[in-house]
């Protein structure tokens, strides 16, 4: 069965939740979001000062700002690691500030894809075993049309060869593509990535980043990208700048067409 036709089938078995998710045309919005440490003490401090944005599915953003800007703890709270102090955040048009543990778990992992700077696969697995991994997380042992898109995924990154093959024994660059078919295998709406390209070459950090618009273009998912890469912040449609804790820039990216 083709790639395409591998991820589609397997889209057609979503729960009603997901699709939801999924099928949302503002994937994200932020009205208002603080967050302080320590509250209600004479330490507490806000790093986070009053965030406003959204993001549109099929946008690709990047988030910049020098250290020590909130980068971090913004995308812990949109990827509903963390809760907020005040404000809410809206992921598919669903409040969650006050969501319990359960329900912010469900939704987090029905909607929201992760790469990290580092893959972090598990080197006794196999890659597709890897891939499958949040499959298996939420559901046990994976169905034949989880391991149909899982394969189509690693087809999609160019690594389908390797599927069979111990995680440890691929590259750097090829293990991030990885975890990044792993992000994908969830059909999120939204794709957090956290310095994806921080630990490549150039060369191995424009094709990485080149998934991630293709992916952004063929599944339509929104991606927030933080970088300090300005080459690829400038690939994206739309860059936002955080600094101390507030959003100082947003600035839109006219891209050519996909060919």
């Amino acid at each position: 069965m083709s790639e395409a036709r591998g991820l589609a089938s397997a889209a057609a078995q979503q729960p009603p939740q997901m699709q939801h998710v999924r099928d949302a045309q503002e994937v994200l919005r932020l009205a208002g979001l603080r967050k302080s440490y320590n509250a209600g003490t004479a330490l507490e401090v806000e790093v986070l000062h009053g965030i406003d944005f959204s993001l549109q599915r099929g946008e690709l953003c990047a988030l910049v700002g020098p250290s020590g800007s909130g980068k971090s703890t913004l995308l812990n709270l949109i990827g509903l690691l963390d809760a907020p102090s005040s404000g809410e955040l809206f992921l598919a048009g669903q409040p969650t500030r006050t969501m319990d543990d359960v329900a912010r778990s469900s939704l987090r992992n029905d909607g929201i894809g992760f790469v990290f700077q580092f893959h972090h696969l598990i080197t006794a697995f196999t890659v597709l075993e890897n891939v499958l991994m949040p499959l298996m997380i939420r559901n046990g042992r994976p169905t034949p049309a989880q391991r149909e898109r899982a394969m189509a995924l690693l087809q999609a990154v160019g690594l389908a060869q390797f599927a069979d093959k111990k995680a440890n024994a691929i590259s750097g660059g090829q293990q991030q593509r990885v975890a990044i078919a792993r992000a994908l295998v969830t059909e999120p709406a939204l794709l957090l990535a956290d310095e994806p390209t921080g630990n490549l070459d150039t060369r191995t950090a424009g094709e990485v980043f080149e998934l991630f618009r293709r992916f952004n273009r063929d599944f339509g998912c929104a991606v927030l990208v933080v970088t300090h890469d300005p080459r690829l912040s400038q690939r994206c449609d739309r860059t936002l700048t955080l600094v101390d804790g507030r959003i100082v820039g947003d600035e839109r990216h006219p891209q050519p067409a996909p060919e």
